[in-house]
């Protein structure tokens, strides 16, 4: 049994992009974009790259020291679309991640991804999204 628990945000950040680049599933649709493979973590973020669905940003994943932080955006055109934000925070609030709202207009929907063992977890908020356009909500 491993006792440590990998917090390096650089290396969340990539074992998220391995699993939407390579997910064949439900989040084939999705991939990434503007990808900086030589990313260093500040205590900011620094921008490591978006996820897009069928051209449209979803989310900018940014790398800290010791975590991944996603920021899923509200996609400003759509008029039927349903209340991504606070889908977004359900499904992370689900999921056990933290996660807080951004006031900026459109609005986002932070979510931190702190170690290894939810990169799983941030990936059913990616899920959510799906479910949520194929029910038509």
């Amino acid at each position: 049994m491993v006792a440590d628990k990998l917090t390096s945000g650089v290396r969340i950040g990539q074992l998220l992009a391995s699993e939407i680049a390579g997910n064949e599933g439900r989040l084939r649709a999705f991939s990434l974009s503007d990808a900086d493979p030589e990313v260093e973590p500040t205590p900011d973020g620094a921008f490591a790259y978006d996820v897009v669905r069928d051209g449209a940003l979803v989310a900018e994943a940014y790398v800290q020291p010791d975590r991944l932080r996603l920021e899923f955006v509200a996609d400003r055109d759509a008029t039927d679309e349903p209340d991504a934000p606070a889908l977004v925070a359900a499904a992370a609030d689900d999921a056990g991640l933290r996660v807080r709202p951004k006031a900026v207009h459109p609005p986002r929907t932070l979510v931190f991804v702190e170690d290894g063992a939810q990169v799983k977890r941030a990936l059913s908020v990616f899920e959510a999204l799906v479910e949520s356009e194929k029910n038509g909500e």
